[in-house]
């Protein structure tokens, strides 16, 4: 009787186990989320944007399988106004003189963190700027809501060697060790300077062994990678190996480190409880040549209110939750903090969040995971005194310029003021070549109010 008692409980202790990991690998309401955030990457870098000469297949397959949008913004033409946009949700224009370090418990991480999310930044900060000793700084990653961090304050072209400006004669020139960029594990200095050939492996090396470790919890993984931000350097397998040239060795080899990290999530039994997203900082820096990427149909670049300089590749995958498709609404970086806040919380932002000025992150779930239209039907674009602003099909620019810097002197270009402001139909003109303001007065007049109510709200 005993013994087939202890074979009862032992078959019911195997079943409930059984059923228990069976569960965990099912979907839940909350996922992991894995953001991979790249530095200067073009409209038209990817395959799945319409590059012929990148080989991009791991992208090309996560958008494939899930959502790719094709008007997602970035929330400032440059790194650090993005950064501020996507980690408050806040739009970097409207936030006035407001210091984030009297904000840290609201930025993204920290938000993932309340919700009981393990949470890591793999690759480029960028909003502590760069003091003397980043590792001590009250707005270093740990301190900001992360957990693990490894990488670098910045850019990987700050700073500069002495006497020596970042131009294209410069990127032309240096080695991986040219630009003197510490790399940091937490708050200790574990190679200085860097080996720039080694971002990306690196990056996702560890993205492999963090998925790994932290499986078994919900969890939050930033990976921001330095590249493809000018000077670009790609490690020793991937050179020479792009129809591209050398900003292609680098393109492919994010791509292979998507494959990787998808491939991780795959191994890890994750798949279904685990949502990718894969976005650009802003548009490429297309003035240095070899050393920066294309817009593609788009006109302008980083650091401009064209097209160029804020519309991004934006492609959101979660197995089994958001159907395959083409997604024509606009989105923006700054989206994904209410959008990432309702799936790991479920319930709406506190009002200590949604009150601080600039504040306009919409929720895109109802897109991601239903099919409907996207909340956001407006845009406003501010770089460097170039003004743009984007109601539906239609967008005026009150000025604007050519390129953010003089690639050899990096003396800032003009602004080209415009008065009438520039009239554009994106919806049959994506590059902005035909000005219709002439035609169309009453239109750029709703345009002007409706922007004039943006920045006020």
């Amino acid at each position: 009787m005993r013994d087939s008692f202890r074979i009862v409980c032992g078959l019911l202790l195997f079943a409930i186990c059984a059923f228990a990991t069976a569960a965990e690998r099912q979907p839940k309401d909350r996922p992991n989320v894995v953001l991979i955030f790249v530095d200067d990457m073009g409209y038209g870098d990817l395959g799945c944007y319409g590059n012929t000469v990148h080989d991009t297949p791991n992208i090309d397959r996560l958008a494939a399988e899930g959502q790719r949008w094709t008007s997602f913004y970035a929330s400032g033409a440059t790194c650090v106004p993005s950064r501020r946009g996507l980690m408050t949700g806040r739009h970097p224009a409207l936030m006035g003189r407001t210091k984030l370090l009297e904000a840290r418990d609201k930025l993204m991480p920290a938000m993932f963190r309340q919700h009981g999310y393990k949470t890591a930044i793999l690759g480029k900060w960028h909003l502590a700027g760069y003091p003397q000793d980043f590792t001590t700084s009250p707005m270093h990653p740990l301190e900001c809501g992360f957990d693990d961090h490894f990488g670098t304050p910045g850019s990987n072209d700050v700073p500069a060697p002495q006497g020596k400006v970042q131009n294209r004669e410069l990127f032309d020139t240096c080695d991986k060790f040219t630009f003197q960029v510490p790399l940091i594990r937490g708050r200790e200095i574990v190679e200085f300077p860097a080996n720039q050939e080694l971002f990306t492996s690196r990056y996702t090396a560890e993205a492999v062994r963090w998925i790994e470790t932290h499986k078994e919890e919900p969890f939050f993984l930033y990976l921001a990678h330095n590249m493809p931000h000018a000077p670009v350097f790609a490690s020793e397998r991937f050179q020479g190996q792009s129809e591209g040239g050398r900003y292609g060795d680098v393109i492919e080899e994010i791509d292979w480190s998507v494959g990787e990290v998808v491939r991780a999530i795959h191994d890890a039994g994750i798949e279904k409880n685990t949502l990718v997203v894969f976005t650009s900082d802003n548009g490429p820096w297309s003035m240095f040549g070899p050393h920066g990427g294309t817009a593609g149909p788009l006109r302008g670049e980083k650091g401009t209110s064209w097209e160029g300089g804020y519309r991004v590749p934006g492609i959101f995958r979660w197995t089994g939750q958001i159907e395959s498709g083409v997604v024509e609404g606009m989105g923006a970086n700054l989206d994904l903090y209410a959008t990432f806040s309702k799936l790991a919380g479920g319930t709406a932002l506190d009002e200590s969040v949604t009150s601080q000025a600039g504040f306009i992150s919409q929720d895109l779930t109802g897109t991601l995971l239903r099919g409907e239209p996207s909340p956001r039907q407006k845009w406003l674009y501010g770089s460097g005194g170039a003004i743009a602003f984007r109601s539906g099909k239609y967008k005026i620019h009150l000025s604007s310029k050519v390129r953010s810097s003089n690639p050899e002197t990096r003396k800032r270009e003009p602004v080209t003021k415009h008065d009438p402001p520039l009239l554009f139909d994106l919806s049959d003109d994506l590059g902005e070549q035909r000005d219709i303001a002439r035609e169309r007065p009453h239109v750029v007049e709703r345009l002007r109010g409706e922007m004039n109510a943006f920045r006020a709200q």
